[in-house]
C-alpha cells in the first residue's frame, strides 16, 4: 500500500514568518482586505501598511474571505504536487467564513480533505499548521495531522492590547456600549481569544502597563512549559521589540518571534495593536498505525 503524502493548507491569517511556509510545504490561501473599494490579497508585501494609513485617516477598510474557487485551486495544486490527502486550518470560523468556503471547495475536491476550524488566528492558527505540517513529513496520516492541528490551536492562548476598541465595534466584535464605556473611561483594554471569540480580558490605565501585563500573562501562560511565543503588531514596532526583548530576558529558554500581522486583523483591531501568542509544544512524530 502506497504511503500516504499529506499537505497542509492554511488561510493567510497565520501569518507565518517569511520563508516558513516554503520550507515546511504549508500553501498560503489569501484572504483579502479591501480599502477605498479596493481588494488586494492579504499576501501582498505593502497591505499591511496601506490598511494602517487607511485606518489612521478613518477610511473604511473591510474584509473578505476567500472564495471557494481559491481553496479549490490551492488543493489542485497540492495534488498535483502529489499530495493524497489534504488538511487545510483556518482562522476561527466565529470571526470568519473561511472556514465555510474551505468546506465547500473539499466537497469538489478529487482527494479527501479534512478542513479544521482551528478557533484561533494570528499565530495561534500559524504554530498549529506548522505542527501540522511537520508531523506530515514524518509521515502521519491526514486524521493524526488535523487532531494535532486542532489540539495545539486549542492549547494556544492569545493575548493582545489594542490602542482603542473604536475598530472592533466597527467590525461588531464588541459591542457599541462596551466600546463606548471603554472611550469615556480612556481605558487600555487588554483582549483575549476564547473559544474563537474576543473577549476583554482585563483593562489598566496606560499603555506600558497593558504591555507589562502581556509579558508578566505570557510568562505565566509558559509557565515552565515547552512552548513557542510570537510577538505580533500593527504599526507598533517599537513596542512589540521591547516585549519581545523582556520575554526572552524572563524566558532565556523559549523562542520568541516578532512579525507583523496583516491587514484582516489589522482592519478589525487598528494601528498600534500587540498580541503575544503562547502556544505549547506538542509530539510530532510518530504517525498514526
Amino acid at each position: 500500500m502506497a504511503t500516504a503524502h499529506v499537505a497542509v493548507i492554511a488561510d493567510s491569517t497565520c501569518y507565518l514568518p517569511a520563508g516558513w511556509a516554503a520550507d515546511l510545504g504549508i500553501g498560503i490561501v489569501p484572504v483579502q482586505v479591501i480599502v477605498g473599494g479596493q481588494a488586494f490579497d492579504e499576501t501582498e508585501d505593502a497591505q499591511a501598511q496601506r490598511v494602517a494609513d487607511a485606518l489612521r485617516d478613518w477610511h473604511p477598510v473591510t474584509t473578505s474571505r476567500p472564495s471557494p474557487l481559491r481553496f479549490l485551486q490551492a488543493y489542485a495544486q497540492a495534488a498535483e504536487d502529489g499530495a493524497t490527502e489534504i488538511v487545510v486550518a483556518t482562522l476561527s470560523a466565529s470571526m470568519s467564513a473561511t472556514y465555510e468556503s474551505a468546506l465547500l471547495a473539499a466537497k469538489e475536491c478529487d482527494i479527501p480533505v479534512r478542513v479544521v476550524d482551528t478557533r484561533s488566528i494570528a499565530m495561534g492558527l500559524g504554530f498549529a499548521a506548522v505542527s501540522g505540517a511537520r508531523a506530515a513529513r514524518a509521515g502521519a496520516d491526514g486524521a493524526r495531522v488535523a487532531e494535532i492541528i486542532e489540539q495545539r490551536a486549542l492549547a494556544s492562548h492569545v493575548y493582545f492590547y489594542v490602542d482603542t476598541l473604536e475598530y472592533l465595534r466597527r467590525g461588531g466584535r464588541i459591542s457599541a456600549a462596551r466600546a463606548a464605556v471603554g472611550q469615556a473611561l480612556q481605558v487600555k483594554p487588554l483582549l483575549q481569544l476564547e473559544d474563537g471569540h474576543v473577549d476583554r480580558l482585563e483593562q489598566v490605565r496606560t499603555a506600558g502597563r497593558a504591555l507589562a501585563r502581556l509579558e508578566d500573562l505570557a510568562v505565566t501562560a509558559a509557565d515552565g512549559n515547552d512552548v513557542d511565543i510570537a510577538v505580533q503588531h500593527l504599526g507598533s514596532a517599537e513596542r512589540a521589540q521591547t516585549l519581545a526583548e523582556h520575554l526572552r530576558e524572563r524566558l532565556p529558554q523559549v523562542d520568541v518571534i516578532e512579525g507583523l500581522v496583516g491587514g484582516v486583523v489589522g482592519a478589525h483591531v487598528g494601528p498600534g495593536m500587540v498580541a503575544v501568542v503562547i502556544a505549547p509544544r506538542f509530539d510530532e512524530g510518530a504517525p498514526t498505525s
